[in-house]
């Protein structure tokens, strides 16, 4: 099933994050250390001036959004799904307490731990949320500086060659030299939210890689050690980081 074939006006948001963020899981718990510090690490030596961020494809998932908190003048979540832009829109003024578990966990990095402002209220200034098609992205290249896409790619389609599509839309809106983190559910069969069906694409680490290498410098890809808990019909979770290259390959576009 190809993206434009699903029916994501059935995405059950509130049912979604009631199932994988009422409460920390493990995987989330181990993606989290390593998200932060890769920001934490690329921004203590950065200059003065505007950071823009972007979290292709949020979902109903905060905790992305948040790791950028810092270090932002704007974030913009970037969601197709009506329901869930509704849910996003309904968290900007002031978020759900479960979220709270995740900053907590962020703070582990002192560069959260010493953030000097509420998290809530700065969430409210810099966070902004645009409807839009990841497949549109290609009218905004290199506008962002920072970037992540959790759970994206290989959750809207099981066409292969629209998951690479996807990465590339996303790679691309990055400026060159801007840190990025993407997490892929690892060979997934699809899945449920609520009483609605959704595809996925079969991929694995090194599908994964080859979709983002060709655009990414000081590329990692790591499968998580935690075991798969989150659902049934995946194997595991992979979370790739690094930075926007300056090459420009040409993808052929399916």
């Amino acid at each position: 099933m190809k993206n434009a074939e699903v029916a994501w006006s059935a995405f059950d948001s509130i049912a979604y994050v009631d199932h994988n963020y009422r409460d920390l899981q493990a995987e989330d718990a181990e993606i989290l250390p390593i998200l932060r510090d890769h920001f934490a690490g690329h921004f203590r030596n950065q200059g003065v001036g505007p950071v823009y961020g972007i979290d292709v494809g949020a979902g109903a998932n905060l905790y992305p959004a948040l790791s950028m908190l810092p270090w932002c003048d704007e974030i913009t979540l970037y969601e197709r799904s009506p329901s869930n832009v509704a849910y996003l829109r309904s968290q900007v003024d002031s978020y759900a307490e479960n979220w709270d578990q995740f900053w907590d966990a962020l703070c582990g990095n002192k560069a959260y731990d010493t953030f000097d402002a509420d998290p809530r209220e700065r969430f409210r200034k810099v966070v902004k949320v645009q409807q839009g098609n990841i497949f549109d992205l290609e009218r905004s290249v290199g506008q962002w500086s920072v970037g992540t896409m959790f759970f994206v790619a290989e959750s809207m389609t099981s066409s292969y060659q629209e998951f690479t599509l996807g990465v590339e839309r996303f790679m691309r809106a990055l400026a060159p030299g801007a840190p990025f983190a993407a997490a892929f559910m690892e060979h997934s069969t699809g899945y449920h939210t609520g009483e609605q069906f959704f595809p996925a694409c079969d991929v694995g680490e090194n599908e994964v890689r080859e979709s983002l290498e060709p655009f990414a410098d000081e590329l990692k890809v790591q499968r998580l050690k935690t075991e798969p808990a989150v659902r049934d019909g995946y194997s595991g979770m992979i979370l790739a980081y690094g930075w926007r290259g300056n090459s420009d390959p040409q993808i052929p576009v399916c």
